[in-house]
């Protein structure tokens, strides 16, 4: 998956909520109703979602024939696009857990010190697609609030590659990403605010990043096909 949407996504929980502050702080006359569904043993939690759906199309020829996309996708170099490696700083297959690997991102600089997003993914393949979920995500580095913040934040994230060759001359590839991020709310002002006014500019916000990624993602992932296609049939 495209890592940039976690580098916006993981300093979250250090200065979302005071982005959204500014813009909801006069809504406090919002119904309350709806927070008591998004109380949990944490306390009260803002729970953002957003999903992003494009199609590609590819045109088959004999060449693509002798180099189909799913042996792409199943050989390091596909991997390695779908995760977008290019965009890591380290990258490695956990031993332990099958198809799985650790990932971290480049550092976040907050206020005088830095943060080191580390996220868990997981690669399935089927005969027809892939999909890469994201097990577990979470903050690294020196400074002792680390470890309150990853205890106040949980993040989810699911793409989902399918093709399907509709004709002899076309291949269709479909991605489908989901991204949501639950923050707990335990600082005034926020916690007077009903968390509607979290969310909503909030999933505002997780959508016009999806709409960003995703067709940077597709891009990535044909320029990488094409690559590994040419030195295969050059």
């Amino acid at each position: 998956m495209e890592i940039c949407f976690m580098k916006a996504n993981n300093i979250l929980p250090f200065n979302f909520l005071s982005s959204l502050h500014s813009s909801n702080i006069r809504k406090s006359k919002v119904s309350l109703e709806s927070d008591e569904a998004h109380e949990t043993k944490r306390g009260r939690e803002a729970k953002l979602f957003a999903k992003k759906k494009q199609r590609l199309r590819l045109a088959c020829s004999d060449s693509n024939q002798s180099s189909p996309l799913s042996e792409f996708l199943q050989h390091p170099s596909g991997v390695e696009s779908v995760l977008n490696r290019k965009g890591l700083q380290t990258f490695e297959l956990l031993e332990e857990e099958p198809d799985t690997y650790r990932c971290s991102l480049h550092a976040i600089e907050f206020m005088s010190f830095e943060v080191v997003p580390v996220i868990d993914v997981r690669l399935t393949h089927t005969t027809n697609g892939c999909t890469v979920e994201m097990l577990s995500c979470k903050f690294e580095g020196s400074h002792a609030m680390l470890q309150q913040q990853n205890e106040k934040f949980s993040a989810f994230m699911r793409n989902e590659i399918t093709w399907d060759e509709e004709s002899d001359s076309e291949t269709c590839i479909d991605f489908d990403v989901c991204l949501g991020v639950n923050l707990q709310v335990f600082t005034k002002p926020f916690t007077l605010l009903p968390l509607s006014a979290l969310e909503t500019p909030g999933n505002l916000i997780m959508q016009g990043l999806l709409d960003r990624l995703v067709p940077s993602l597709v891009d990535q992932l044909l320029e990488d096909y094409n690559k590994w296609k040419y030195k295969l049939n050059p």
